[in-house]
């Protein structure tokens, strides 16, 4: 349900990043990656790479076991944003997927 409010939000909006964000988060949750990239693509090329687009692609490769992508993209959203808990949260449950050696559910 979310996907289908959010696809219609950037459908009227296509310059809404918050728009974007949301759908690529709904297609996590789907587990449609290959749309949920180019939906933080889209998003990033409206705003830039935010701590929190960047952030969100952490989780999103974590969920698909990517754990060196999603190292990458979330010590990036750390480098812009130090004190960001979510960030904060998101490393710390990295290091847990990598120590069970799954991607988290």
């Amino acid at each position: 349900l979310a996907e289908k409010h959010f696809r219609r939000a950037v459908e009227s909006h296509p310059r809404d990043a918050e728009s974007w964000l949301g759908l690529a988060a709904s297609y996590d949750r789907l587990r449609r990656f290959e749309l949920a990239d180019r939906a933080y693509n889209q998003a990033i090329g409206i705003v830039g790479p935010t701590a929190e687009i960047l952030n969100n692609q952490g989780y999103s490769y974590m969920l698909r076991g990517d754990y060196k992508r999603a190292r990458t993209r979330l010590t990036d959203a750390q480098r812009k944003d130090p004190r960001n808990r979510f960030v904060q949260n998101n490393l710390q449950l990295l290091e847990e997927s990598y120590r069970k050696g799954k991607a988290i559910e």
